[in-house]
């Protein structure tokens, strides 16, 4: 995610010089039919372009605010994450018995560690990463748990699962009785509905067509509306059929960025940061001092 903008406006035809260059030799192209070759025909009324335009303005937006309440959407979910990924290891310290001394019990641990893993693995998938590569999670889970994982097509189900079964066992034994592992239950299972958000953003994308037809009909404006302004304006017709022709390519293409709010593209979510944030949030409450480093922002003002 990005946190402040070092651009500027060469920078910024440089990320579309395609269109930019396209939008420019459509333009010099009926200047200089008009002033060299004398073709005052090739006109046309600007009306209908101006009624395009609007029209066309009214469906790129539409489409950009839809692809950012994705975005927002997952930002939300994952800052629930982080509120019941610290709920949970309350719940681990307060409701499991302690190790000698009040520290934190074997059991304790492997549930909290567990569920660091359990995040990571999440950002991996996420993003597309190999989870059993991932150093943070090879951190939080033994060898044999990460083994068992390859055998699953869903690892963050699988241990959510071992979570359960676990308490469940607890519960079974007397060691937590119905209320706890009800309130354990909750917390699972609100796990799991963030889970399932998640996997829906990243699952579903918007139709092709939205972006197909706002691509033709902006790359068809820039075309046209030259033409709308030849008889007038003259050389002037070049910066301007740039400056509206490339601030629709600029909201379409803002959109297109924003629509998968868990890419590794400078838009998308910090997930790196916010995974190892609730990493060492379930360490502190086991009263570990050894944590990994929270990522910060890159020079450029990234934040992954």
């Amino acid at each position: 995610m990005m946190l402040h903008t070092r651009g500027s406006v060469l920078r910024l035809l440089q990320w579309q010089w395609k269109l930019t260059t396209v939008f420019v030799l459509s333009a010099t192209a009926v200047f200089l039919a008009h002033e060299l070759l004398g073709w005052s025909w090739a006109t046309l009324p600007p009306m209908p372009l101006i009624v395009v335009g609007g029209a066309m303005g009214i469906f790129v937006s539409f489409r950009t605010n839809q692809c950012y309440d994705r975005w927002w959407e997952g930002r939300k979910l994952w800052g629930r994450m982080v509120n019941s990924s610290r709920h949970l290891a309350d719940q681990v310290v307060a409701f499991l018995p302690a190790g000698p001394k009040e520290q934190a019990s074997e059991l304790q641990q492997r549930l909290i560690h567990r569920h660091a893993g359990y995040v990571h693995i999440l950002r991996c998938l996420l993003r597309g990463h190999d989870l059993f590569a991932d150093e943070r999670v090879r951190a939080c889970l033994d060898a044999g748990e990460l083994d068992a994982l390859r055998r699953r097509s869903n690892p963050t189900h699988a241990l959510l699962e071992r979570q359960q079964r676990e308490l469940a066992e607890l519960h079974r034994r007397g060691v937590i009785d119905g209320h706890i592992m009800e309130a354990f239950d909750r917390t699972l299972a609100a796990l799991l509905d963030i889970q399932g958000g998640c996997e829906r953003i990243k699952k579903t994308p918007l139709p092709r067509g939205y972006g197909f037809i706002a691509n033709r009909l902006i790359l068809a404006f820039g075309l046209l509306f030259p033409f709308a302004l030849a008889t007038n304006l003259g050389w002037t017709i070049i910066p301007i059929n740039v400056l509206v022709s490339l601030s629709f390519a600029l909201i379409s293409e803002a959109g297109r960025v924003l629509e998968d709010p868990f890419t590794m593209f400078w838009n998308g979510l910090p997930l790196s940061q916010l995974s190892t944030m609730i990493e060492v949030n379930l360490r502190e409450t086991l009263g570990e001092e050894r944590l990994p480093e929270i990522p910060g922002p890159s020079p450029q003002g990234v934040l992954m």
